[in-house]
């Protein structure tokens, strides 16, 4: 987990849709549960395989919609905030920590 929070709200972006996330990352676990039985039942590892990429999806569509509740909050939140003040270091660094996060899941 970062160690920093950089968004100047009481409430973050996806605060909106804390409970679709919660209920989505509840479904995860409860598959990883299901292929750990599969693992312990033996299961045909091609069937295995399958629910692993189901669970990489559901993971891959958290992360996407709390990257655009970061772009839609925090960076245009950003942009506001350097257009009022004149310092361009704010929208940047958001810019870049958005940046970097897509960089992360590219890599995944």
């Amino acid at each position: 987990m970062s160690k920093r929070s950089t968004c100047d709200h009481q409430v973050h972006g996806y605060h909106s849709s804390k409970d679709a996330h919660l209920t989505r990352l509840r479904r995860v676990e409860g598959q990883v549960r299901g292929i750990q039985r599969m693992i312990e039942n033996d299961t045909y590892c091609i069937d295995i395989l399958t629910q692993v990429a189901a669970i990489n999806k559901a993971l891959h569509a958290v992360s996407t919609n709390l990257l655009e509740e970061h772009i839609r909050h925090c960076v245009v939140d950003a942009a506001i905030t350097s257009e009022k003040t004149g310092d361009q270091s704010l929208i940047d660094e958001k810019i870049k920590e958005a940046t970097d996060a897509i960089t992360r899941m590219m890599r995944s």
